[in-house]
């Protein structure tokens, strides 16, 4: 039996679910819409700010923006509502076997989840290890800790070790539909200890 090069590449395409032509943030921002849809919670990707510069005008009614550069940093990516709560997270991945890199987060994202939390809302990181294909929800307080810990003179760290997700993070499912159920863990770790 001769085994063409095309028909292996077909074989790992049906056997990798990364390649249904989603990214995490298209995975979250399709979940959002079900939770829309269902009537479950109003979570949306938070547009970034941009100022423009010079706009080109090559027909009365077709405008074109030539020239524009982001007014301030984001914050974070996704912000809503659900069961009356304020949501607010950001969506990072990491090719590592071993951690997540602090240097993915901006300090003015740390100091915005701060806010968040301090105010009593729920502010965490979803955070996708794409070497085991595995999903976490990372509280804000285990966040913290590891982003504190990074100017530590003594314990000074540069990543978040892929263990503190398997010990102090949730994991969430990976499914068709919603894809990536994050608000299943949060009912469970969030509300569910009131």
């Amino acid at each position: 039996m001769i085994n063409y090069p095309i028909k292996r590449k077909k074989q790992e395409k049906t056997n990798n679910r990364a390649n249904l032509g989603m990214t995490l943030e298209g995975d979250i921002e399709s979940t959002n819409q079900y939770y829309l849809n269902a009537n479950i919670a109003v979570i949306h990707k938070k547009p970034t700010p941009i100022q423009v510069v010079n706009v080109s005008y090559p027909a009365r009614n077709k405008a074109k923006i030539v020239e524009a550069y982001y007014k301030t940093p984001s914050t974070t990516d996704f912000n809503g509502l659900y069961k009356g709560r304020y949501i607010d997270f950001d969506a990072k991945e990491t090719n590592s076997k071993t951690s997540m890199p602090l240097k993915n987060i901006h300090s003015h994202q740390i100091e915005h989840l701060r806010h968040v939390d301090k105010h009593g809302g729920i502010a965490f990181l979803i955070v996708h290890f794409k070497q085991f294909d595995e999903y976490f929800i990372l509280p804000s307080h285990v966040l913290f800790k590891y982003w504190d810990l990074q100017y530590d003179e003594k314990k000074g760290r540069k990543s978040i070790p892929y263990s503190a997700f398997k010990n102090e993070a949730y994991p969430i499912q990976f499914s068709y539909s919603p894809r990536l159920d994050y608000l299943k863990v949060i009912d469970t770790y969030y509300f569910a200890k009131k």
